[in-house]
């Protein structure tokens, strides 16, 4: 199992509506809406590495309103 980490900068007042569309990705088990240099951070659990940049790079940049991301893979 992968878990990944994504931090997303979003577009202005966009942060609600793309916490609940990343978290309708399979494969994201939360996100959550932070304070700091970035807008979000999503947990994602999946099988493989290719999964992650699926998820990170794909599915999540893909999203209306996402202007950056991310990505850290946990080491443990």
């Amino acid at each position: 199992m992968v878990t990944a980490f994504v931090m997303i900068k979003a577009n202005t007042g966009e942060a609600d509506r793309l916490r609940t569309d990343i978290t309708g990705i399979n494969g994201v088990e939360s996100a959550h809406i932070v304070a700091g240099d970035v807008d979000l951070i999503a947990k994602a659990s999946v099988e493989t590495p290719a999964a992650v940049k699926e998820i990170a790079a794909t599915q999540i940049q893909g999203i209306d309103g996402v202007e950056d991301t991310q990505t850290y893979i946990a080491m443990d």
